[in-house]
């Protein structure tokens, strides 16, 4: 079987806002970056295959955790928010006349004004995750993670959450073809040695 480590890349200034960032390249921040390079994979996460989507903040998440460039796959950009990207979902929330909502009320088929659903991204994801030939480290956004993680935990973005992403854990999954099987808890990165 093969397993895939999902990292989410670190913050940005517009995460920091509560900006909706979707695929505006928004890179790392300064405290992001400080903190990424404290930061390690632990074995044996550190030698497997390492991905990453095209946009820049988990390109150098990548970079930065692993001590080496990725491979880079269009499958794992993030999710398009379409007309909401920029803004911020507290806002968007607050209008009554956009269709803004917590993700607990999402379906697989909600879709931003001009975005991508959960189930586009799990149609383009699914045959990426079938086309891994070895254990991997994909270093992506919160977006995927939780198309994938719904996935494998079997909700429908519909109720409570089973799941929380958190940066600088990795959330492993066994990977069979399209079948996909969580881990039961995350593993933490660890403290890169001789750094402070």
């Amino acid at each position: 079987m093969i397993r895939l480590a999902l990292l989410r890349h670190g913050p940005t200034e517009w995460n920091r806002a509560g900006r909706i960032q979707g695929r505006s390249d928004i890179p790392l921040d300064a405290d992001a970056r400080a903190d990424l390079r404290r930061l390690a994979l632990p074995a044996p996460w550190d030698r497997a295959a390492l991905w990453s989507s095209p946009l820049s903040r988990a390109r150098e998440t990548a970079e930065l955790v692993a001590g080496r460039a990725p491979q880079v796959s269009d499958a794992l950009t993030e999710m398009n928010w379409g007309d909401w990207e920029g803004q911020k979902g507290a806002d968007l929330l607050a209008d009554p006349a956009t269709d803004y909502r917590h993700i607990e009320d999402w379906g697989w088929e909600y879709r931003p004004p001009g975005g991508e659903s959960p189930a586009d991204l799990r149609a383009r994801l699914l045959p990426w995750c079938a086309g891994l030939t070895g254990d991997t480290v994909a270093v992506c956004h919160i977006g995927i993670m939780r198309v994938l993680l719904a996935h494998a935990h079997g909700w429908n973005f519909d109720g409570p959450v089973p799941f929380r992403v958190k940066r600088a854990r990795l959330f492993v999954l066994t990977v069979d073809g399209e079948t996909l099987t969580p881990d039961a808890e995350p593993i933490r990165l660890i403290t890169r040695e001789g750094v402070s």
